[in-house]
Order: structure tokens, then sequence, then C-alpha cells
């Protein structure tokens, strides 16, 4: 077993697995920000109380920080090693021809998306965990007040919207090429579910950069 997981094909499992995992991740992130685009913040505040003190997530949350630091360690792990495989002196050959652009700079994509979370978490993980973030009361129950939170920073700072923007578009390059490849590294994939699975790939990694993308915008252009 430990064979399996220090060679390049377990190394490869692992990242799909976690990959995987922070894709179910950025689906119930996005359905959670999206209740920004509603209200005035009720219903966003309420959610979010509700996920930060919910059990489970509690679990869940160290989890996927593990999950964030392996499929990180080992993307880079395997990145360098296939560059120090790589022929030298042999002709080269044009990638452009034979795959496309975000599969040859996943490294690229996934280091910009890294700086962006970097980003992101001090502004509201970091804040709302170990801050003073502002409070309200809902049917009783006093909550931290995320959605003013979120919002004074959208509605205040246009270039931190250009940057949350940038990195939805980011995150849509990177899923591009990462939805179909693990299930493919996972054996879910043949020659007549590759197709499909890019084509699912493509509107999955739309949907999650123009979904982010809409919030700061809405905020930047309406309020």
């Amino acid at each position: 077993m430990k064979e399996f997981f220090t060679s390049s094909i377990g190394q490869k499992f692992l990242m799909s697995l976690t990959g995987l995992f922070l894709i179910s991740f950025l689906c119930v992130h996005l359905t959670l920000n999206i209740l920004l685009l509603f209200g005035d913040g009720t219903i966003y505040n309420t959610a979010a109380h509700f996920m930060s003190t919910n059990v489970v997530m509690k679990v869940l949350e160290p989890i996927l920080a593990i999950g964030f630091i392996i499929h990180i360690l080992y993307s880079v792990k395997l990145t360098v090693q296939n560059i120090m495989a790589r022929p030298q002196g042999y002709a080269v050959v044009n990638q452009a021809n034979s795959s496309k652009w975000a599969s040859r700079n996943m490294l690229i994509l996934g280091s910009l998306i890294g700086i962006f979370l970097t980003l992101h978490l001090i502004n509201f993980f970091w804040k709302i965990k170990f801050g003073t973030p502002p409070t309200t009361i809902i049917d009783g129950t006093e909550m931290h007040n995320t959605y003013a939170l979120v919002s004074s920073l959208f509605i205040e700072y246009w270039w931190y919207d250009a940057i949350y923007i940038l990195g939805a578009i980011f995150l849509g390059l990177h899923l591009h090429h990462a939805f179909w490849s693990a299930f493919q590294t996972l054996g879910m994939s043949n020659i007549a579910w590759r197709k499909r699975l890019e084509v699912l790939g493509d509107i999955f990694a739309i949907i999650i950069a123009s979904g982010f993308s809409v919030i700061p915008l809405y905020f930047w252009i309406f309020r």
C-alpha cells in the first residue's frame, strides 16, 4: 500500500480524489454565496450561520483544509517530477497541437488560484473566525453579519472585485481540465465517456466561473 501512494499512479490517484472532494465543496460554496444576491442579507446570514454552527461542517472543515494541502503538495511534486523526467536534447514538440493550454499550465493556474485563495481567506475566513466581524439578530438569534462584511468589501473596493473575478476565471480554466482528468485517473473514463466528461467539465467550469464572477459584479454595479 505504501508503494502505491509513493508511486506516480498513487499520487495522481490521491490528487484526483482530493480534487473531486474540492469540486463538491465548490458546489456547496457557490450555492451559499449565490444567496448574497437575494434580499437584504437575512437569507445569506441565516445560511452562513447554519453552516458555521453545524456539527457536520465543523468536522468537514479540517478535512477540507487537509484536502487542499494534499492536492497542492502532490500537484507541485508531480509537476516537478514531470519536468525532470523530460528528455533533453530532442526536437521540441509543438504541444499546442496535442493538448490544451489549461492542461499544460495547471501549476501556473493552481499558483494563481492559491494567491487568490490566500486573499480570500484573509478578507473573509480569518476576519470571521478570529476577528470582530459585525453582528446581527435574526429571529432572536445573534449571529455574524457576514453579508455586511462581504458586501462592503465588494462595494467599496473595485480592485478586489477585479481580483475576485480573475480568480474565478482562473478557477474555471483549472476545472476545464481537472474535471474530466480526475475521472480518467480514477478509471471512470473510456473512449466513449472521455468526450462526454470533457463537455460536462466545460459546462461545470463555466457555471463555477460565471457564478462566482456574478457576485462581485452585482455589488459593484447595482449596489
